[in-house]
């Protein structure tokens, strides 16, 4: 089993979207036995709450579930993880900070160093305080790059749609 993480700041918007839709991506190719996915924050104020009213909104007009709470990344999760994502550069310096052993860092990575268009912009932008439109480009973000990291990940283990 293959378990992937999705780390932003609350938990509440681009984490929570971005592993629900990856398990649709792997629910596609049928390898929910081979691929678990979660989310988390590098923050606590959202531990236990559903993610945010309008990315759940915005999920929901593309055909994805959001079913996740908020939780907390932890120092100790490097354990359950075989690929942690960052939505940003400040998430990103606050894993490695929280990373137990150095070999452990390989494990961690920048989510949109496998958007095709990322173009050297590596942080998925936080809707949290904009408007409506924050959140439609946070999915254009997240739906194109998910199937890349899927390809990835099928690569590493050897698994077959």
């Amino acid at each position: 089993m293959i378990v992937v993480c999705f780390v932003c700041l609350g938990n509440i918007c681009r984490s929570p979207l971005a592993q629900g839709v990856f398990e649709k991506c792997v629910a596609e190719q049928g390898l929910e036995n081979h691929i678990q996915v979660a989310s988390a924050g590098t923050g606590s104020w959202h531990i236990g709450s559903p993610p945010d009213e309008r990315m759940q909104q915005t999920a929901n007009k593309y055909g994805v579930q959001l079913n996740s709470r908020g939780q907390q990344f932890q120092s100790s999760d490097y354990n359950d993880f075989d690929l942690i994502l960052a939505m940003d550069h400040s998430n990103f310096s606050i894993l490695e900070q929280l990373c137990p052993r150095p070999e452990k860092a390989q494990n961690l990575r920048m989510f949109r160093s496998f958007d095709p268009e990322a173009n050297g912009d590596l942080n998925v932008p936080d809707p949290y305080y904009g408007g409506g439109k924050g959140f439609e480009i946070v999915y254009e973000i997240v739906n194109r790059t998910c199937p890349n990291i899927l390809e990835f990940l099928k690569d590493r283990a050897g698994l077959k749609a």
